[in-house]
């Protein structure tokens, strides 16, 4: 199994400067075609009773015409001659429908985490990587705007026994074949759960290792009022796979903490697949 194609989200107002550099290493490492891509809809000033006029509908146009041209020079320059194979997609269009649907080309999609603080309907314009986890229907490397280059020594399964999380270690395969040190971890909140989860933990390790990856297991115990995310951070890992858990509500996608937690905090990249 391995990458063929790799697609990166190229933002206009976030930061690029650790999402690039990510996609650009993991395509060279894979052999993978690099797809760039943006899409950008015109943020039309509004005043009630007020009609706009050509002049300045011509002139956002203008503007947003410049803005997709920045963008495509951004990823032109950071994967220069790297990846064997680039290419570029954009579109006058509301950034999360153009990219799920464009994401039917991806093996991997990489995109830029919200640390702003804004829900998707805040800004709808802009890309939110959690909506992009739970519509693509494909794994998504979600990186933190201050993350350096991925590491792939060491990678952290954060396992729970579900659809969710089986999907995610499969789409990480790739991924996990080339590190180093691979640990799965399942998080219990009652200390006489503990011999269940080491069983179920075995079994994961062993499924690992019939494709060929060596894995170690883990079972931390936080009670209710604890919160485990900082002790999980700590481990060392330089990346956390896990499944996406949440569901859709009339404008919005409403998280469990655990994903919400990797989505917003988490200072590793994050491997997610819904």
């Amino acid at each position: 199994m391995t990458f063929s194609t790799i697609m990166v989200h190229v933002d206009f107002e976030r930061s690029n400067n650790a999402c690039l550099p990510i996609a650009v290493d993991l395509a060279e490492q894979f052999g993978a075609k690099l797809i760039g891509i943006a899409a950008f809809t015109m943020q039309v000033p509004f005043e009630e009773d007020a009609i706009l006029s050509q002049t300045v509908i011509e002139d956002l146009r203008s503007q947003s015409a410049k803005q997709m041209m920045e963008a495509e020079a951004r990823f032109r320059s950071a994967a220069g001659t790297r990846p064997r194979h680039v290419e570029w997609r954009s579109a006058m269009a509301w950034p999360m429908g153009f990219i799920a649907r464009e994401a039917r080309v991806a093996d991997l999609i990489i995109a830029g985490a919200n640390r702003d603080g804004l829900l998707p309907f805040d800004q709808p314009w802009r890309l939110d990587p959690g909506d992009l986890v739970m519509q693509a229907g494909r794994p998504v490397l979600v990186v933190p705007p201050d993350a350096g280059k991925l590491k792939l020594k060491c990678a952290m399964i954060a396992w729970k026994d579900t659809r969710e999380a089986r999907s995610a270690v499969n789409n990480a395969l790739p991924l996990l074949h080339k590190v180093e040190e691979v640990v799965v971890v399942e998080v219990i909140e009652n200390e006489s759960d503990r011999t269940a989860a080491h069983g179920a933990l075995d079994d994961v390790v062993s499924w690992l290792g019939h494709h060929g990856i060596e894995a170690s297991a883990r079972v931390f115990h936080f009670p209710d009022d604890q919160q485990p995310m900082k002790k999980l951070w700590q481990y060392g890992a330089d990346f956390i796979v896990a499944g996406a858990y949440g569901h859709a509500r009339v404008r919005e996608w409403v998280f469990g903490g655990f994903t919400r937690d990797l989505l917003m905090r988490s200072p590793q990249c994050a491997f997610l697949a819904h």
